[in-house]
């Protein structure tokens, strides 16, 4: 069994806390873990807009806290995020999500992170065999 509690995680693990412009990551379950999924608790700042498309990964999200908006960039639509509300990136879909509000999201991805990726230029993560340990 794995416990860990969030607030031990943000306080001393720096290992699994993640940020990049604009938002950040508390990486609660890593490949590491050999759950076969990641689990992230993101949050993402006020006014702030990141186009991101998960080639190598599928990522479903869950809304906890604000709000904002993903736009799928191949077909145009746009949703409306708020607490309560999924989405599940099926189709490794590219898309724009902005931050109205501050967002609060729980991030499951698969194959899971190690916590070593970086978002590439094309708003990508490296396939998991090709980031480094």
């Amino acid at each position: 069994m794995i416990v860990r509690d969030f607030n031990e995680i943000i306080e001393s693990d720096r290992d699994r806390v993640v940020s990049d412009a604009q938002w950040s990551s508390v990486r609660m379950l890593l490949a590491d873990d050999g759950m076969g999924f990641s689990f992230h608790i993101t949050f993402l700042e006020p006014g702030s807009e990141h186009t991101f498309e998960y080639k190598n990964h599928f990522e479903s999200v869950y809304c906890m806290k604000g709000s904002g908006s993903i736009t799928d960039l191949a077909t145009g639509e746009t949703h409306h995020i708020r607490p309560g509300v999924m989405y599940a990136l099926d189709k490794h879909d590219r898309h724009i999500l902005r931050a109205e509000e501050e967002l609060v999201m729980a991030c499951c991805f698969n194959p899971p992170v190690t916590g070593k990726e970086v978002h590439r230029e094309d708003g990508s993560y490296a396939a998991p065999e090709n980031v480094e340990a």
